[in-house]
């Protein structure tokens, strides 16, 4: 796996694993502590086409300021737009797959209904162009609303939040292929969805301070906020390409 920091962040190797650090400090600057294995790569040379990944893990808080997880995602924020972009790749729609969480001031989700913070099961599906692309990028500043409804006509996503003491260690497993996905926490399924994003994808796991908000009513927010000193920690990584 590549190990890479922003200033005021760290990864550190530990026992059977990673320690992932951010420390305290002001809405000033980006914290991000990642590991991943495409950061190297133009986004077609991703490497996974399914997978399953399974890891034990535990954060140094329930509720901290910004975001973490880990799972598979396309890298979709490209030129460094604040959010862990590659800086030779462009924009994209987004396709991930991943055990999330959120801070409130986070609002991740095109379609309405569905959870946007916290702690969640969540999967994006997107295609490389549709029709209904021009229109949303025309009208975006003019009618941010309208904007998303359209985008959550383009890109398929589903979640589910869950109920999990992170500040505990626990299993995580998540089997994805090319017809749906699995989530599972100590072995046990917690959700299953049919919306599997569209390869090829790459394993990304972090912990960040910032935040990024697309609200049902065309709010759109994005930067990064202060907090306390954070880490994540993960054991027992074990990636297995699995058959489309």
């Amino acid at each position: 796996m590549n190990e890479s920091a922003t200033k005021n962040a760290k990864v550190d190797t530990a026992e059977n694993g990673w320690r992932l650090g951010i420390q305290k400090g002001d809405s000033l600057s980006y914290r991000d502590a990642q590991l991943d294995d495409y950061s190297q790569l133009s986004r077609h040379k991703f490497p996974h086409r399914s997978l399953s990944l399974s890891l034990r893990a535990k954060t140094s808080s329930s509720s901290p300021a910004g975001t973490w997880g880990f799972g598979l995602w396309n890298d979709p924020f490209g030129m460094s737009l604040g959010f862990g972009g590659s800086p030779f790749r462009l924009p994209a729609l987004p396709n991930a797959v991943w055990f999330f969480y959120a801070s409130p001031q986070n609002y991740l989700s095109f379609t309405d209904g569905k959870p946007a913070q916290g702690f969640l099961a969540q999967t994006f599906r997107s295609p490389k162009f549709h029709p209904l692309l021009i229109p949303a990028g025309l009208i975006l500043p003019f009618s941010p609303r309208l904007s998303r409804k359209l985008l959550s006509r383009v890109i398929a996503e589903d979640s589910s939040a869950l109920r999990v003491d992170v500040t505990q260690w626990h299993s995580y497993r998540l089997e994805w292929s090319q017809r749906s996905v699995l989530w599972y926490v100590d072995d046990t399924p917690v959700f299953e969805s049919p919306v599997s994003p569209s390869p090829p994808l790459g394993v990304i796991i972090w912990i960040d301070n910032q935040f990024a908000a697309f609200t049902p009513e065309g709010k759109i927010s994005f930067g990064v906020l202060a907090g306390g000193e954070e880490w994540l920690e993960i054991e027992d990584l074990e990636i297995k390409e699995e058959e489309p």
